[in-house]
């Protein structure tokens, strides 16, 4: 099964942090049909996802955001261009905007209109 490993550092500091989190959570909630949970902790949150052929995690710190997610089924087919999106949508809410040349990327920033979109998961 093919696993997805996103790591951003920031100095946000927890607060800032956890906003650009939730929002994150609550855009892939959306656009995706995850079911997710967020969690606060003093220091360091934990947001859940999951869905049939998807599970992760997104661990929040003051620091880093650090993303991990499974990917089984039909979704292993497409793990280049979720691990791209997923990515993108990140960056965006950090401000950096699309990253070219980042390991892993996929290749194609900036074009919508290969095999999958982010409509395609739900």
């Amino acid at each position: 099964m093919p696993d997805i490993q996103i790591e951003r550092s920031h100095n946000l500091g927890i607060d800032a942090a956890r906003t650009i989190a939730r929002r994150w959570v609550r855009q892939v909630e959306q656009d995706y049909g995850l079911s997710c949970s967020y969690e606060e902790g003093d220091t360091q949150d934990l947001g859940r996802f999951s869905r049939a052929g998807v599970d992760g995690r997104v661990e929040v710190s003051g620091t880093a955001f650090k993303l991990h997610a499974t990917l089984a089924g039909l979704f292993a087919g497409f793990s280049e261009q979720i691990e791209h999106r997923l990515r993108t949508k990140l960056d965006e809410l950090l401000g950096e905007g699309p990253q070219k040349g980042r390991a892993g990327s996929g290749g194609d920033e900036g074009e919508d209109d290969d095999a999958y979109n982010d409509k395609d998961w739900r």
